[in-house]
């Protein structure tokens, strides 16, 4: 790869590509490299590496640092990072409501910041929020923007051929087939919450879209979720498709309390 860098393991998947630890030959920097066959039915590699280039001043946003190609596969080198927010989840089990509502604010910060470049990323889920490492490692960063798309407030919103994401975190919006926006990602970041906290969704077991979407309908009524959530939840879901969220309301209300 550009006779710089070397694959040393793989290290996971993400949307429609494998990631794997590597090393600058040069310097010796540990780096991830992701890889996309070119033969793939959906290349969406080089879209992803110009997403993390426009968003490379954003907060929480990993640095790309080489994109190229050779005669089989694309390939994207950005900075090395730590566990993902699923991999701690499963180390802990569950997290107090106050790292939750910590988590939360950090990751509503990325959030805000994507939105105010005018994107909106579509699939939000623990797996694709990693911490940094080393004196970034209270750092969250956002990976994979396979789904990743610019948003419109000059439109109704269109109808989509199936969900998009990741069924359990995605809104109703999703399921219903509906475009989706920024409400869209703030919902999901609701069920993230939720999830950190319970420790699992009710829906957790099930393939049923439509099971799933009526047990997000009626998480509201579950008596195990703490308020504050389902205030969050309440808020985000009324939003209309075009509207900018009051962000500063939810840092807020989502608020740590002494």
């Amino acid at each position: 790869m550009n006779k710089k860098y070397e694959i040393i393991e793989k290290i996971g998947a993400g949307c429609f590509g494998v990631i794997y630890m590597g090393r600058n030959i040069r310097t010796g920097e540990n780096v991830a490299i992701k890889i996309e066959p070119i033969k793939s039915e959906i290349l969406l590699l080089k879209n992803e590496s110009n997403i993390y280039q426009y968003l490379r001043d954003c907060k929480g946003i990993p640095k790309v640092k080489w994109f190229g190609k050779d005669e089989n596969n694309y390939y994207m080198v950005i900075e090395l990072l730590g566990r993902s927010l699923e991999q701690m989840k499963v180390l802990r089990g569950t997290f107090t409501l106050y790292s939750t509502i910590l988590i939360g604010r950090h990751i509503l910060g990325i959030l805000q910041s994507i939105h105010e470049m005018g994107v909106v990323h579509r699939d939000i889920k623990p797996d694709n929020f990693l911490f940094g490492l080393n004196d970034k490692s209270k750092q969250l960063y956002m990976i994979d923007f396979g789904f990743c798309r610019k948003y419109s407030t000059s439109h109704d919103p269109a109808t989509t051929n199936s969900l998009i994401g990741s069924p359990n975190y995605a809104s109703i919006n999703a399921h219903n087939c509906i475009e989706l926006s920024r409400r869209d990602d703030l919902e999901s970041l609701g069920y993230m919450m939720m999830y950190l906290y319970l420790g699992i969704l009710p829906w957790a077991d099930s393939t049923d879209q439509q099971i799933i979407k009526i047990q997000k309908l009626q998480i509201l009524e579950d008596s195990r979720v703490p308020l504050v959530l389902i205030g969050y939840l309440r808020y985000v879901r009324a939003l209309k498709f075009r509207e900018l969220p009051d962000y500063k309301f939810l840092f807020d209300f989502i608020k740590i309390k002494d």
